[in-house]
């Protein structure tokens, strides 16, 4: 059977995250979508729970609002598809972007190892019609925002974890911010 070749608009990403800490604190957080808006704000602009899911995760949706650098938005439901459990989990992607992810969990000493692998279509017109000319600037674009992600997740499990000793969570920064804060808006 011949490969089938990849269209303009299909995009293949894996990034990978170090942060300090335990797979169950990284569950914890990467796992609780309403929390999104709150700790990576760079990106997640809304996010409306769909549906609640099973006791393992599987089934809960959740309609997003997403952004990157690039002034411009993208609308998607997210839809969890695999248990979640310490080693990760995987979801789907349908509406401006259609596709899959995988989150996988690894400890290596004080450390998770977190790595994410996403493959979609943008289905959105803007993207879909000139990612044959801009698909460097997209994918860019999409570098950018899991930069943020790793960023604020960080400074989410620091925050978390003054929370919950002796600290004070509030002399942990804020995460950043979206950009073109205008065009986020609309």
């Amino acid at each position: 059977m011949a490969k089938q070749k990849a269209k303009s608009n299909d995009y293949a990403f894996v990034t990978v995250w170090r942060v300090a800490g335990t797979r169950q604190e990284v569950l914890d957080v990467l796992s609780d979508a309403v929390s999104l808006k709150q700790w990576w704000p760079s990106v997640y602009l809304a996010v409306t729970p769909v549906a609640q899911g099973g006791p393992d995760g599987v089934g809960a949706s959740f309609d997003l609002h997403t952004k990157g650098w690039l002034p411009y938005t993208l609308k998607w439901r997210l839809t969890v598809t695999e248990p979640i459990t310490l080693n990760g989990f995987a979801l789907t992607a349908e509406g401006d972007l259609n596709g899959t992810g995988r989150w996988t969990f690894e400890t290596d000493g004080p450390e998770v190892v977190i790595t994410y692998d996403w493959r979609v279509g943008a289905a959105k017109p803007l993207l879909r019609r000139l990612s044959w000319l801009f698909k460097p600037a997209f994918s860019a674009n999409h570098h950018w925002a899991m930069s943020r992600g790793e960023e604020s997740l960080k400074l989410e499990l620091r925050r978390r974890r003054l929370q919950g000793g002796a600290g004070s969570a509030a002399k942990v920064p804020e995460p950043p911010q979206p950009t073109f804060a205008r065009w986020a808006q609309r």
